[in-house]
């Protein structure tokens, strides 16, 4: 999907607002309110209503659209920008390329963010590669080395070949990485592999033991036949490309909204269809409303 094919299948919002329609409810339209089947259309409102309970509603009605005053041609445009950049779009040069608000570009992007976070993840099996990094920059007037303290901790997941996972952890300690690695690695796996991190051994419990290599980074050896962490290494390069190159900075507390688009965008990277599987997304997710996002 490009920006012309966008403008010219999505012109319109009533075009924007059937697609959204056929995405919600594939087969029969469906009562938000008491799930009833029994819906009738008012053309005059643009708007259905239920038999049962009398609710009007629309497509948009609860979703991440809900409560929205923005044309819903300038949220598929949004859409479109948000999951074809690779290192991400900035809520400033949303503003500058959609011609609104700061705030409303800002808010945007987070309410497309919370429907990016992905419930259905499957066990991650075959070649897994496990390590962390340190997000944000080191605090003024820190003695060296001890700048770590003030970064926000992120734990990296990924199968060779498929999914990666960020978690923001509190951190690095083997209760919690064990915690990460027991709920989203398969027993079935092949081989977890990770550096020479002191946690790790403790993170791996009776399950991993015997499936756990590691590579021993502190004495310079980074790859040893198939024995490396270049494959989560490669996926946390480009989140911090988008952190330094893009958003510039990230609070503690948005940073999991950051995670959550970047392995969306990631997972999804050879989905031709993209741009439809995110709004699908969007109309099946809970709204998100400014005062949660701030408060």
């Amino acid at each position: 999907m490009t920006l012309p094919d966008v403008n010219e299948l999505y012109g319109t919002d009533e075009r924007c607002r059937q697609l959204l329609e056929r995405l919600r409810w594939p087969s029969e339209i469906v009562c938000p309110r008491c799930k009833d089947t029994h819906i009738s259309k008012l053309k005059a409102y643009a708007r259905y209503e239920c038999a049962k309970c009398e609710y009007q509603f629309t497509a948009t009605s609860g979703t991440i659209f809900h409560d929205s005053h923005l044309p819903l041609t300038k949220w598929f445009l949004a859409v479109l920008l948000l999951v074809e950049a690779k290192k991400g779009m900035s809520a400033l040069q949303l503003k500058r390329t959609l011609g609104c608000g700061y705030k409303t570009a800002w808010y945007l992007f987070h309410r497309i963010r919370a429907a990016m976070k992905e419930t259905d993840r499957p066990m991650l099996d075959g070649t897994v590669e496990i390590d962390e990094t340190w997000i944000g920059g080191r605090k003024r007037g820190l003695e060296p080395g001890k700048g770590k303290r003030r970064k926000e901790i992120v734990i990296g997941i990924r199968q060779r070949g498929g999914d990666v996972r960020f978690f923001h952890a509190s951190d690095v300690q083997s209760g919690t990485l064990y915690k990460y690695i027991h709920d989203n690695v398969s027993e079935d796996v092949d081989v977890i592999v990770t550096d020479d991190f002191s946690a790790y051994p403790g993170a791996m419990g009776p399950a991993f033991k015997d499936k756990h290599k590691s590579i021993n980074h502190s004495t310079g050896v980074y790859v040893m036949d198939d024995i490396h962490t270049n494959t989560i290494e490669s996926a946390f390069s480009l989140l911090k490309r988008g952190i330094v190159g893009t958003w510039h900075k990230i609070s503690a507390k948005h940073l999991p909204a950051y995670l959550d688009e970047m392995q969306f965008r990631f997972n999804r990277r050879k989905n031709s269809d993209l741009f439809v599987d995110t709004l699908r997304h969007m109309v099946t997710a809970d709204p998100l409303t400014f005062a949660a996002l701030i408060g």
